[in-house]
This record gives C-alpha cells, structure tokens and sequence, in this order.
C-alpha cells in the first residue's frame, strides 16, 4: 500500500503527513498531557457479536463488519495510563489485513486525507487507524461511520 517509512517500534508508517503537521501534533500531545482533565461522561460500551465495543464507534464498526472488513481492536480513546475508562487522547481502529481491509483502507485515506494517521504491522499483519489529531476523538468516530457508509455504498455500484 504506497511507501511506507519503518519506525523504532517495528511498524510502517503508511499514512504521509507534512513536518508542519507533525509539529502541530507535537503541540497537540504536549497540550493535552498538561491540561486539567475533567470527566464529561463515563465510557459508554455496546456488545457487537459478543465483544463489547466502544459506543462511539459501534455504527462504524457494525458496518465494517457487515462487509465483511475484520477488525480486532477499537477505542474511541485511552490516556496516558491506558485505561480505556479515563481520559481521551485519541480514537482508532485495528483491522486485520486482508484484501478487503487494504480497499477499505485505501479509501478511507482518500476521502480522510491529512486527518488519518495509518499504520502496519507486519508481524501481527494488521493495520491500526486512527485520528491524526489528538483529542478528535468524535470527530474521528463519525467520520468512520460516514467512510464506512461511502464505502459500503460506492461497493454496491
């Protein structure tokens, strides 16, 4: 899938992004670590089969699978300690590679452009998706929904 830059953590960097906005991300992070943050909510689960899945991106999700496109993982966010239940810093998807994953994903950076932040891994032969931006937590939920949606509808062509 298009090049790709290999990492520290054994990952390839498939998504391109500019120095500028790798700089804004930066900030971002930085932030965000240093922000008060103040529960809005607590963390809202559905089951989806039978793994409960963030609420956020259970539409997405239900749709992935509905065509047929595998994912593992999904979190509409974690923090800095990791637990799902805490504070956002940033929403993704884990697909499992496969011809279907690849065309989804392909798309998804299409119609996402800047705002995808995609990565793979070759030892575990998946893709993770996520926002770009720190903190676009919805935003990201919803725009998968709506990816998922073209792409669903766009395959019926």
């Amino acid at each position: 899938m298009g090049n790709s830059i290999m990492n520290d953590n054994k990952e390839l960097m498939i998504s391109k992004h500019s120095d500028a906005m790798w700089m804004r991300r930066d900030r971002e992070l930085v932030a965000w670590a240093e922000r008060v943050k103040l529960k809005k909510k607590d963390k809202l689960s559905v089951l989806l089969d039978s793994f409960a899945v963030d609420a956020e991106l259970y539409p997405a999700l239900s749709l992935l699978r509905r065509m047929n496109i595998p994912t593992e993982f999904s979190c509409a966010g974690v923090s800095v300690l990791d637990d799902p239940f805490e504070h956002s810093l940033y929403a993704y998807i884990t697909f499992h590679s496969c011809r279907q994953t690849e065309d989804f994903v392909r798309f998804a950076m299409g119609l996402f452009k800047h705002r995808l932040l995609v990565t793979y891994e070759p030892a575990r032969n998946r893709y993770d998706v996520s926002s770009f931006f720190i903190g676009h937590n919805r935003s990201f939920c919803l725009l998968m929904q709506r990816c998922a949606e073209t792409y669903e509808q766009a395959a019926a062509r």
